[in-house]
């Protein structure tokens, strides 16, 4: 029998989902049946994103929570929520980041702190925090959202860089962890995809990466959310591990 990437009876809960990418796997996932709730710090952005989820099923139960996800203790607090609220938790999506651009040499501390606080230490915190329970129902999946720059890295983002690699660590190393509780840990690493975080590139360098693209255009956040559902799904039962690379053949 074929596996499903239906999620029925499931409870997602995906931080960053205030809009672009993380928007569109919250709503993937409830399309495909899952509950979810969603993280972010703007409430006003949040409740759009309910309201989509709302479109995509409407039976879909939406849990929304304005929480910072580079505070430990929040995100302590807001999975504990989530587990009473919603009953249990299956599937966690670790998608929060930023992206502070500049060369090395003209680095700002502050710029370095926030950038490992809230692409890095904050999916650390999530993971940890989910793991306790998925041990316990012996069941799960974590996915974490990366980019191809921590993959191949890129001048000028020496910061970016290193935080969305740390991602693929963290996924490797939970993966072997959690491995014999049936849970599962990936990552997937975005190339150019039209988000907001995208709109300011500028123009030459954004030219660059189209016409490296083998696939002729910018990827979209339903490109990305497409995969996230498959790995959460029965379809990916036996992935653990693994960086699945979005990018439309740029790094091949």
């Amino acid at each position: 029998m074929t596996a499903s990437l239906e999620l029925g009876g499931r409870v997602a809960l995906v931080t960053g989902a205030s809009r672009g990418i993380g928007r569109a796997i919250a709503v993937d996932l409830a399309a495909h049946g899952a509950d979810v709730a969603i993280v972010g710090r703007d409430a006003a952005a949040l409740a759009e994103t309910a309201a989509a989820v709302a479109a995509a099923r409407a039976e879909a139960r939406v849990h929304t929570i304005v929480a910072d996800v580079a505070d430990a203790g929040a995100v302590d607090a807001f999975v504990a929520d989530v587990a009473a609220t919603l009953g249990r938790i299956d599937i966690a999506v670790a998608n929060a980041g930023q992206a502070v651009d500049g060369l090395i040499v003209r680095s700002k501390p502050t710029d370095i702190d926030a950038m490992l606080d809230v692409n890095l230490k904050s999916a650390f915190y999530l993971v940890r925090a989910v793991a306790r329970p998925m041990m316990k129902q012996r069941s799960g999946s974590v996915v974490l959202i990366s980019s191809i720059v921590g993959v191949a890295g890129n001048a000028g983002q020496a910061a970016y860089a290193a935080s969305k690699a740390g991602l693929l660590g963290l996924a490797k190393s939970v993966a072997k962890e959690l491995g014999s509780r049936n849970v599962r840990v990936n990552a997937v690493a975005p190339g150019l995809i039209e988000t907001a975080m995208t709109e300011s590139m500028p123009e030459a360098a954004r030219a660059h990466y189209l016409a490296t693209i083998p696939l002729g255009r910018a990827g979209t956040p339903d490109d990305v959310s497409g995969v996230v559902t498959f790995l959460c799904s029965d379809a990916a039962r036996y992935v653990t591990g693994q960086t699945i690379v979005v990018d439309g053949g740029f790094l091949m």
